[in-house]
């Protein structure tokens, strides 16, 4: 429900009331009586948040979610293929030391 802004122009009295959209204006002043009432224009409320918080995937779609939710799915199995088994270059490596061979003329 909105709050409206009122000042009396016979009193200079200002105060707020909660009322309806539909709600007709109020004319007569609480304080002094008269029907000097103008409700004033506001610049409007404020929007209040209460709760942990909004995002904009809160509110997505029901397709938009299942292509999301196959799309990671599809990317984990892909990464565990890859981690599962190891590369064959890598089952061959050695920490032998190398052999070289010299071909060179021996010098007497």
């Amino acid at each position: 429900m909105p709050t409206y802004e009122y000042r009396c122009e016979n009193c200079d009295y200002q105060f707020e009331k909660m009322q309806g959209i539909t709600a007709k204006a109020i004319h007569k002043c609480p304080k002094c009586g008269k029907s000097s009432l103008k409700r004033l224009i506001g610049t409007g409320a404020g929007i209040i948040f209460k709760g942990s918080g909004f995002y904009a995937t809160d509110y997505r779609s029901e397709g938009y979610k299942q292509s999301v939710k196959s799309e990671s799915s599809a990317k984990s199995s892909e990464k565990k293929e890859t981690t599962a088994t190891p590369a064959k270059s890598d089952a061959k490596t050695t920490s032998e030391p190398k052999k070289t061979i010299n071909k060179g003329k021996s010098g007497k």
